[in-house]
């Protein structure tokens, strides 16, 4: 036997398949892992993010609101054993100040910002003031003139709170209560409560205030006897001499007099004098470090290394091999049995089966049909060989003038001619059954002609057998049929019963409906021979010839034919009582 090329083998197919499978997913778990991680450690950036932002702003408090940080180790200690993580404050210069625990050096480390009160980092605080608001300096108030402005926020909200408005008093960084409103349209009740008296500034602030205008006047360079006046708000406002020397300026407010066209150049020397003026309230510029107390990384990254990248590509390798080495072994244990059933299919032992899997059922499937094989062709040789050595005998008998050459001889050889061409009609039809050729000419039937032309067919059969043969149709039923494939089929059927039923039994064609039965009172069919009726060259009396048993196709064509219609036939016997054959079409 030829062996099948590797290009074509199902072996090839199967490997080439199940690597396919493999790589698709390594490919898909490798994305799937990536993304996941990706989630996962973006997540946790998030976290480590809000971690740096919280230890920053701790900070940052601190700062404001001390000179140094000689008191921050202990609650740096307990912020960074609440969140896990190593806190470390170095001086611009790389000199720590303070450190939480120890670790990694971070001499060369990127530190997670700078921590300065004058100096904010506006990514991490989101506002657009560089300048802590709680650095507040020399304008913080004293506790006599807290309780003078509390005493006066007070009185407001009373007043206002009797007019329906709703407050609270709310104290700044520098300790001025303010009060915060938490009604809407509450214009009229602040004018009427004289609210926004208590904004003017204290003692403390004015001298604060004159110090920062003077610094602010100083950085512009103005050598004409300007005058920088600063607004609580930190506002700077350019007075001319003149402007500054009247004395009505002292009752007016400051915008209402001041140069409209202040320039940047004046809000720029106004924040570098607050700097200078906080500058001695505060703790010194210090870089934060928010790190991992193990391996001194600020936040959690995802790097593929060398030897992450070689630890990938092994597994992977491996995967792929064990992929092939199994689909290998399981294709060569499958291809095994089907080499050995393509080596028995044409020899003439049966394939051996074992197992029940799919290859064990087409190797009984095989041995089946092998066995149908050499049972038709022993089948048809002995159908053939009777009328032929019938019609030789004759033939020789005449020639030795052994018979006489008369009519009777020419009758004889022409009945087994007759038989010799029914076989091979028979078989011409299950050549076209086989072949797909076989072709219905469906047509509106009348069913009661069509049993009528049965039955007087062979009612000169039934009549030399004994047998009576009656038709009984109901009503005038209508089929869409081939009416001489329908005919040959009853006919068949019929001609089976009659060979089947005894002297004096009866044979009836009934038909109701789109269903034909032929009804018999022969000896009828045990109940292990009914489902092969309709097997080719079967007969229930393997020791009938055919004189008596028909060629055994006639019920195999009846049964082809009828599904050619898309219609069913079936039996039903009962030994001793007949057999029913019932043909439904659609």
């Amino acid at each position: 036997m030829n062996r099948v090329p590797w290009r074509h083998s199902l072996v090839t197919r199967l490997l080439a398949t199940s690597v396919l499978i493999a790589v698709a997913a390594i490919a898909a778990t490798a994305w799937l892992a990536t993304r996941t991680a990706t989630r996962a450690i973006t997540q946790e950036q998030g976290r480590s993010l809000t971690d740096d932002k919280g230890v920053y702003d701790m900070l940052v408090a601190y700062a404001a609101g001390h000179p140094d940080w000689s008191g921050a180790p202990e609650p740096i200690r307990l912020r960074a054993a609440e969140l896990g993580r190593r806190i470390t404050l170095m001086t611009e210069d790389r000199q720590v100040i303070i450190d939480s625990g120890p670790g990694p050096s971070l001499r060369t480390a990127r530190p997670s910002a700078v921590v300065d009160p004058l100096g904010l980092d506006l990514g991490l605080t989101g506002g657009t003031d560089r300048i802590d608001a709680r650095a507040v300096g020399p304008y913080l108030l004293p506790a006599a003139e807290r309780a003078a402005l509390r005493s006066g926020a007070r009185k407001t909200l009373n007043c206002l709170t009797e007019l329906g408005v709703s407050g609270r008093i709310v104290d700044t960084p520098s300790g001025r209560p303010t009060i915060e409103l938490t009604s809407t349209d509450t214009e009229g009740a602040m004018i009427r409560c004289g609210a926004g008296r208590d904004e003017n500034p204290t003692a403390t602030e004015q001298r604060a205030l004159r110090t920062l205008g003077t610094m602010t006047a100083g950085c512009l360079g103005r050598r004409d006897g300007t005058t920088v006046v600063v607004t609580p708000q930190f506002r700077a406002y350019v007075l001319s001499a003149k402007q500054a020397a009247d004395r009505r300026v002292a009752a007016i407010p400051a915008e209402q007099i001041a140069d409209p066209a202040t320039s940047a150049r004046a809000g720029s020397c106004l924040e570098k004098s607050r700097r200078t003026q906080l500058q001695p309230y505060v703790a010194p510029p210090a870089l934060l470090f928010v790190t991992d107390p193990d391996t001194g990384a600020d936040r959690t990254t995802f790097t593929l290394t060398r030897e992450n990248t070689i630890r990938i590509v092994t597994v992977t390798g491996a995967v792929l091999l064990a992929t092939i080495v199994v689909t290998v072994l399981a294709g060569r244990r499958l291809v095994r049995p089907l080499r050995a059933l393509a080596e028995t299919a044409g020899g003439p032992e049966p394939a051996v089966v074992t197992g029940r899997d799919e290859i064990a059922h087409l190797a009984r499937a095989l041995n089946a049909s092998a066995r149908q094989r050499r049972a038709m062709v022993s089948d048809v040789a002995h159908e053939l060989r009777t009328p032929l050595t019938n019609i030789r005998s004759w033939l020789e008998a005449a020639q030795d003038d052994l018979a006489p050459t008369d009519d009777q001889l020419v009758a004889l050889l022409h009945e087994e001619a007759m038989l010799l061409q029914h076989l091979i009609e028979d078989l011409a039809d299950l050549a076209a059954v086989d072949a797909g050729t076989l072709r219905v000419h469906p047509e509106p039937l009348p069913v009661r002609d069509l049993v009528d032309q049965v039955t007087d067919v062979h009612r000169g059969t039934a009549q030399t057998a004994g047998v009576r043969l009656e038709a009984d149709v109901s009503g005038d039923p209508i089929v869409s049929a081939d009416p001489v494939r329908l005919r040959q089929v009853i006919g068949n059927l019929v001609s089976n019963a009659l060979r089947h039923t005894p002297p004096g039994g009866v044979v009836t064609v009934s038909a109701h409906d789109h269903t034909i039965e032929v009804r018999d009172t022969g000896a009828g069919i045990s109940e292990e021979n009914l489902p092969k009726v309709f097997d080719r060259f079967w007969r229930a009396d393997e020791s009938r010839g055919r004189a008596t048993g028909g060629t055994g196709l006639g019920l195999a064509i009846s049964r082809q034919l009828v599904e050619a219609h898309g219609g069913t036939i079936s039996a039903a016997s009962t030994l001793g009582r007949g057999s029913v054959f019932t043909v439904r079409l659609p």
